[in-house]
This record gives C-alpha cells, structure tokens and sequence, in this order.
C-alpha cells in the first residue's frame, strides 16, 4: 500500500493518529481545569510510567486542554545537569505572554515580568554570568520579590504571583514538566513546597509533571506530604480494545482494513505498548499490497519494526552506557525472564561481586534513565521489553 498515506507515526513525544486508551486522564484533568476555574482548591497532576507508553504525547494533550481553556501555559524538560530557575522562567514568561493581551491593566503585567526577571537573573548571578544570559523580558527587574536566591522561597513567592495575574482575568496558569524525575533534589523540594502553598489557597495554578515509575519516590523523598499533595496516574500499557482502536481508526479513514488475525498477531507482538503498536502499524501497512492487512502482511513486516527497534528504541540507550554498565544490564536481563523489576543483591550474586562495588555501574544507569529503583533493594529498567532486547543479542 502506499507508504506516503501511512498513518502511523512511531516518535519520541510524537502524537499518534489515535490517542486511544487515555480518555480516564484526560476527563480527570477537565474536572481539574473546571474546578479551579471555579475557585476550588485542587491538586497537582503527576503522570508516571515506562518509556514507550506515551507520557509526553499525553502530557502534550494536557496542554493542549488547558490552553483550549484560555490559560497560560509553559513547557519544559528537566535535565540531570540543569538547575530548574532558568528554564522554568522561560516557562512562566510564555504562559504570562498567552494571558497579558487579555489583562487590563498593563502595569500590572509588567510587574510581574519584573518580578520574572529578578528570578531569572538569579539563575546567573552568583555564577558570574549575569552579562552572558538575560532572559529576554523587557521591563526593568523588580527587586524584593522572588529574588532572595534560596530556591524555595523565591519559587513561592514567584508562583504566588503568577497565579494572582491569572486570577485578575479568571483563568489560570498550569506548568508541565517531562522527565520529571531528573529535577535537582532542590529544586524538587521547591516544587513540593510551592504546590503546597498554591493549594493551600486555592491559587489558580498548577504543576503537571511526568516522569518514570519512581517519580513518586523521588517527591516522597522530598517532602513527606507529597503523596496527598498530587494526584498521580500511572500511565501504563492500553488493553485489547484500545490498541485495537489505535490501529482500526486510523486505518479507517484511509479506507483500510485488518484482519482479525492481523491484530491478534499486532497485539502479541506489541503487548499493547503505544510506541511498538505503532512501529508495528507502520510496518505492516508498509508491507501489506492491498486492504485489509492480514496476519501473513504482520509475520513479513515485523523484522522490519524489531530492525528498526533495536536500532533507534533499544540499540541507542544500549550505546549511551559503559561496559561496567552494560555488564550489569545484562545480568539483569539474564535474572529477569519477564523483564520484570530484580534485586540488587541478585545482580550481584549473578555477576560474582558484592553489591557495593557494583553501586557506580547502578548509579550510572540510573543517572542516564535506563534503568528506575522500582523500590527499596531493587532495580527495573525504564524501556519495555529491554531484557529481551538484551537476551536476544
């Protein structure tokens, strides 16, 4: 069939033809949109799960809904090696643009971008740096306000005053933020301390953060409250009918069938994860000669999707680590026949060694988010099916 009509779209973040499977999180989110523009106090959403289960298409969406809604809106990914003031900033300076051509009092807008910018500059300022970065807003700094340079106690008082531009106009502010679990143990402690204020009052803005499945331990970490100051949803594999649907919807305005057995044999290949059902989709529709695509077009189509897998899903991540760090993932897969999360003390027995010794390897890979302490004393890896990637090469 013809390629260039494909409609399926394997992608890092990138929105699939049918988000199928999240209609639970994206109505729980309209309530919380409806509620604070109600006045209602409400909490901060957190999304965790795996990689390849569509947590940053998802919290695209989400964007998506509260912009649909007038509010400011601003985006950005943590980082291991970056402190969150400066990008953050650019952040709350995007959602305070999206909502100043609606507010009334332009002074009023500029006092916070003043504000902003005192924030921003922190970011710089006891690093020497201050003539080499600005943060591109355009009213003078506002000194006594969001600028002490203690994390905590500026992002506060800097949220405080970014709800309270919103609510002037009665919409509000939401921030998202992927990869969440890479924040500085700071800055994550600002993040929990900020979003207990805001919710305190009932302040028009939120947090959407999105991260892997041990998201809720770092935060745990952080501030002992934060399991009842954020509504987690762990975003996991879709069932039977919704990879179904993920793959029938868009086939259908193409005019394009599957077979029943096409998508017994999509799914078990799949196992329902986003990512790898529409790797396999793109695969077999590239494959199958005509409509519909049968069972036979998924068996001839599918070392073409494990090809492209290996390379750029499991081979990249493979690549980025160390042979001590290689070594310790494959003692995993090898412990590990359902790719299921192990014990550390049994990687250790498996390679011979004591666990201590073993701990910068684990470090490392925790570090460049290949593998996730799934909880005390043991250990997981953060890509589905990556044990079996492992095992079979």
């Amino acid at each position: 069939m013809d390629p260039v009509r494909n409609p399926y779209a394997p992608g890092a973040g990138q929105r699939p033809p049918e988000l199928a499977g999240r209609d639970k999180q994206l109505t729980a989110f309209d309530i919380v949109l409806e509620r604070i523009a109600r006045g209602r106090p409400e909490r901060s959403v957190m999304l965790t799960g795996l990689r390849g289960v569509g947590k940053t298409v998802l919290l695209n969406q989400l964007r998506s809904a509260a912009v649909s809604r007038n509010w400011g809106t601003g985006k950005i990914e943590a980082r291991p090696d970056q402190e969150l003031r400066r990008p953050l900033s650019s952040a709350l300076h995007t959602a305070a643009r999206a909502i100043a051509m609606s507010h009334r009092n332009p002074e009023r807008v500029d006092d916070f971008l003043g504000i902003l910018k005192a924030f921003a500059l922190r970011a710089t300022a006891d690093k020497g740096m201050r003539d080499r970065w600005q943060p591109g807003i355009d009213v003078p700094a506002v000194s006594g306000r969001a600028d002490s340079g203690d994390i905590e106690i500026d992002l506060v008082e800097l949220l405080k005053e970014a709800a309270g531009l919103a609510g002037d106009i009665g919409v509000g502010i939401a921030i998202f933020i992927d990869e969440m679990q890479d924040l500085g143990a700071a800055d994550v402690s600002a993040i929990c301390g900020a979003c207990h204020e805001l919710s305190q009052d009932a302040a028009p803005l939120i947090v959407v953060g999105a991260g892997l499945p041990h998201l809720p331990a770092v935060l745990s970490a952080s501030k002992s409250y934060s399991e009842r100051l954020f509504s987690y949803h762990r975003i996991d594999r879709l069932d039977r009918d919704s990879a179904n649907q993920a793959l029938i919807a868009p086939a259908e305005r193409e005019d394009v069938a599957f077979t029943t057995e096409a998508l017994d044999a999509l799914y078990e290949r799949a196992d329902g994860y986003p990512y790898f059902v529409q790797a396999y989709g793109k695969a077999a529709w590239d494959q199958a000669p005509e409509s519909p695509i049968t069972a036979e077009d998924v068996e001839v189509a599918s070392p073409t999707a494990e090809e492209e897998l290996a390379v750029g899903f499991f081979g990249s991540r493979y690549e980025r680590a160390t042979p001590a760090e290689r070594e310790y993932m494959r003692a995993m897969a090898d412990l590990s026949g359902d790719d299921g999360p192990v014990a550390t003390s049994a990687v250790a027995s498996e390679l011979g060694r004591k666990p201590a010794s073993l701990s910068p390897a684990r470090d490392g890979l925790i570090k460049k988010g290949l593998i996730y302490s799934a909880e005390r004393g043991t250990i997981g890896f953060t890509v589905p099916h990556f044990g079996r990637y492992l095992r079979s090469v």
